[in-house]
């Protein structure tokens, strides 16, 4: 798998804490990838118990899944406690007025999640994946993590993804992503099934460069590469970046580019052998495809 460049997970932790009361408002477009996850449910038959909303942020699909599947338990994970707070805050009075469950937040990186082998039935992800400093090691832990016939469903950025302003600012100031069919590989040898794999573009417009750079800072999602530049880049960087973005502007709009990547697959089910050792089955694997 060809990993982009590494991200320091401290510096995206930072930037997520400081957002977590301006990131809904900020962050449309995460908003909508989480409705058209919650629609391709429709056309998967499946009925979890026990479900994980790893890299959850504010949890806006918590309360759907909820009704989806009223008999499950909830889990919303998160590496920000402010994060998590604001979900809370935000889902309390909804859902004691209507009488359902409330989320169990857990504060902690999907890398390493504190949760017990084979625990989780559904494990949901809108737009977080690309966070981890190394998608291949999160996939395998959320392999880990799930049960055998296990769902994953995931929602991530692919490489197309801002490519405006990284041709504004060059390519080291802005965060590479990972290809769809790279994270296709990674997630069969992480140990999934019949991955199904697509991607879609969907294009921001703003008014100036000042709206696209607010509704980044406000989501938190500045540039944490480990491998930026450390030191102040001052005025002058900012102007060229500036006029560079308005001389790509198109009928006097700004455009911001986002590949969005959409997946799922299920954890093989595992058969034991008298000796032990446990065995993966792909023959008698169906699509559970309505």
């Amino acid at each position: 798998m060809a990993e982009p460049p590494v991200v320091d997970t401290a510096r995206v932790r930072r930037g997520f804490e400081r957002a977590a009361q301006t990131y809904v408002a900020a962050s449309p477009l995460e908003a909508e990838i989480g409705q058209r996850m919650l629609a391709r449910l429709d056309y998967i038959r499946a009925t979890p118990r026990r479900i994980l909303d790893a890299g959850a942020g504010p949890a806006r699909e918590a309360t759907a899944l909820l009704a989806r599947y009223p008999q499950a338990v909830l889990v919303t994970l998160d590496f920000s406690r402010a994060m998590l707070r604001t979900a809370r805050r935000s889902q309390g009075v909804r859902e004691w007025l209507r009488r359902r469950a409330r989320p169990l937040p857990v504060v902690a990186d999907f890398a390493h999640m504190p949760l017990p082998a084979g625990s989780v039935d559904l494990l949901w992800s809108n737009m977080a994946l690309h966070w981890a400093p190394v998608p291949g090691a999160a996939l395998r832990e959320f392999a880990r993590v799930l049960a055998p016939d296990g769902l994953l469903m995931f929602s991530t950025l692919g490489p197309d993804t801002l490519k405006e302003l990284r041709l504004a600012a060059g390519p080291s100031q802005v965060h590479g992503f990972t290809d769809m069919h790279d994270i296709g590989d990674a997630l069969v040898g992480a140990g999934f099934t019949a991955p199904v794999m697509d991607a879609e573009t969907i294009t921001l417009t703003y008014a100036d460069p000042e709206g696209l750079f607010a509704d980044l800072r406000r989501s938190g999602q500045t540039s944490a590469r480990a491998d930026r530049a450390r030191g102040l880049r001052g005025r002058g960087f900012l102007e060229r970046l500036r006029a560079r973005l308005v001389e790509q502007a198109e009928g006097g709009r700004i455009s911001a580019t986002f590949e969005v990547v959409y997946g799922h697959a299920w954890r093989a089910p595992r058969v034991a052998r008298d000796d032990g050792r446990a065995i993966i089955r792909t023959d008698t694997l169906r699509h559970r495809i309505r």
